[in-house]
């Protein structure tokens, strides 16, 4: 077998993992909640971290990792981020406590699966870009992330059926894989890049970026939970310092790598033409998108799936099962777009996929709460091959940009700004809902329980907090009995009136007016986004393939 067909298939394989680990992870967290017996009303910051615990950690470490490979050599972490990782699902399998210590135990071990992913990520771009020439590598890369969508359906029926088993097992999947994969990659890949050993290591620039943005994104996480009498945190003192200083730290970054002889963010990068504008793309993209699915995800378990009568604990996986097109549609436009760009370049592709996406989020705002599904399922798909347009040709336009010797920090530089995007994306998307929500939520829950019957309960409902009462729901937890089981004991309810408020759609036809003005807000902010990024794709340029000369300067060429 020639070596390019091994790289290729031992970096999906990582890949596969990684993203059967994220879908299977987001459409399992009702179960997990359970199984460790955490309350969702109070454990929203549980909830948030869990989700975007990962994320953060592999934003903050992906530039990093990405360097020390081009030092150390890019095979060498890229096996260690297999064992890592492998290490990092077996002890969350084996999670030893419940409750507060149990939640935080899975962060924790969560982190240490990040640790590893930023290793995967970092590298496996750039293995693949080693060892495939100019001509093959969109295809090759679009098979790559054809990998990542397969894994995440598999992660999502898995997830559905193995959280009715056992929630520890969800975790367990990953470990065969990891260990095959390992043994794999230590065995099989071989160093085509030359490690520049000679080179050191950027102390002060690696401090302060990774220092910044966890304080930046630590920041946007507590932004969203509740804080004194408000539903967000924006205004926590905690929140805005920790925002200030990542910031500052930033700066301070940026004027280190302007002085330091090896510097790790590789800045004369963005003289490239095409990479600054590929990763301007990627980086809109992923604000734009990266939110998505998890809305999609609250929107039907919450709302839509309970309208039409799945019970609260079905729900999650069936959302997940719903959400299939978006995924189909990336996995069949994937490896086409990334073939054609091999042949034609990668600016029309990659520019009207971004269209078909923008287009795409306009079309779901034009959606009631209570859609018929075929048209949904429709408009995810066409926005699933417009995302599958872009992805591949995008990657491919970047990394052939670079000269091979910063193929290791391209790639981690590429994977950061999409991983921070994407944590952005939730963050924006997670705000302008419990804002939305915040302003007319509580009066239409008050105004619903005086009109079941029950106006002794209107007070508690105008206090309840706006994130409890959705992530119970998106936790397959009944928020109306969760609601009625906290009561103070001096308050009854008559028997008619719960007998209301717990008819099956009563919860989901309060919340989804409210629900649908805050996605349709957040919806065509993401098209606007998605716009953009077109036309930041669209001004990529010519092809560009950079090659390496003598020196290490930076020779582009058109093609």
């Amino acid at each position: 077998m020639q070596y390019k067909w091994v790289a290729l298939s031992n970096t999906t394989i990582g890949v596969l993992m990684a993203s059967i680990n994220g879908t299977i992870t987001l459409i399992s967290l009702p179960a997990i909640f359970r199984g460790i017996n955490i309350n969702p009303f109070t454990s929203f910051q549980y909830l948030l971290w869990i989700l975007m615990g990962y994320n953060v950690v592999t934003a903050t470490l992906l530039v990093s990792f990405g360097r020390l490979s081009d030092i150390f050599g890019r095979v060498r972490l890229y096996n260690l981020g297999f064992l890592i990782f492998t290490i990092g699902s077996i002890l969350l399998f084996l999670t030893p406590n419940t409750g507060s210590l149990g939640a935080l135990e899975l962060i924790l071990f969560r982190i240490i699966q990040g640790i590893g992913g930023a290793f995967l990520f970092a590298n496996s771009a750039a293995i693949i870009t080693d060892a495939f020439p100019f001509n093959e590598r969109g295809k090759a890369l679009g098979i790559n992330q054809i990998a990542a969508l397969a894994g995440s359906l598999v992660g999502l029926i898995l997830g559905g059926i193995l959280s009715v088993i056992d929630w520890r097992y969800i975790f367990l999947v990953s470990v065969p894989v990891g260990i095959l994969g390992t043994i794999w990659s230590y065995t099989k890949l071989k160093e085509i890049s030359v490690p520049s050993r000679s080179e050191g290591i950027d102390w002060a620039g690696n401090t302060t970026f990774g220092l910044g943005l966890i304080l930046i994104l630590i920041a946007i996480t507590y932004g969203l939970l509740p804080y004194g009498s408000s539903q967000l945190g924006w205004g926590n003192p905690f929140v805005i310092g920790s925002m200030v200083a990542g910031i500052g730290l930033i700066g301070a970054f940026i004027y280190i790598e302007n002085k330091v002889k090896y510097p790790m963010f590789r800045l004369e990068l963005f003289k490239i033409r095409m990479f600054t504008a590929g990763n301007l793309a990627s980086f809109l993209r992923s604000i734009a998108y990266g939110g998505l699915m998890i809305m999609l995800i609250i929107f039907l378990q919450g709302i839509w799936l309970p309208l039409h009568g799945y019970s609260y604990e079905e729900t999650p996986f069936w959302a997940g099962i719903y959400t299939i097109p978006l995924m189909i549609g990336f996995v069949t436009m994937g490896p086409i777009s990334g073939w054609l760009s091999d042949r034609y370049g990668a600016r029309l592709l990659a520019t009207l996929g971004m269209v078909i996406v923008g287009i795409g989020f306009l079309l779901l705002t034009l959606l009631p709460y209570n859609f018929n599904y075929p048209e949904f399922a429709l408009i995810i798909f066409i926005m699933g091959l417009g995302n599958g347009m872009f992805a591949s040709p995008n990657t491919a336009s970047i990394m052939n940009s670079v000269p091979p010797k910063y193929r290791g920090v391209a790639s981690g530089m590429r994977a950061t700004i999409q991983n921070t995007g994407q944590t952005l994306s939730m963050a924006l998307f997670f705000t302008i809902v419990i804002i939305s929500l915040a302003s007319t939520l509580p009066t239409a829950l008050a105004n619903a329980v005086t009109q079941a019957g029950a106006p002794q309960l209107a007070p508690l409902m105008q206090k309840i907090p706006v994130t409890g009462a959705l992530f119970a729901a998106f936790l397959g937890y009944d928020p109306v009995k969760t609601i009625l089981s906290s009561l103070p004991p001096q308050i009854t309810v008559p028997p008619q009136a719960v007998a209301v408020m717990e008819q099956h759609d009563w919860f989901p036809t309060v919340i989804a007016p409210s629900f649908m003005i805050a996605l349709r807000e957040a919806f065509y902010i993401s098209s606007v986004l998605t716009f953009i990024a077109a036309i930041a794709s669209a001004l990529r340029g010519r092809r560009v393939i950079a090659e390496q000369q003598d020196g290490g300067e930076i020779n582009a060429k058109n093609r």
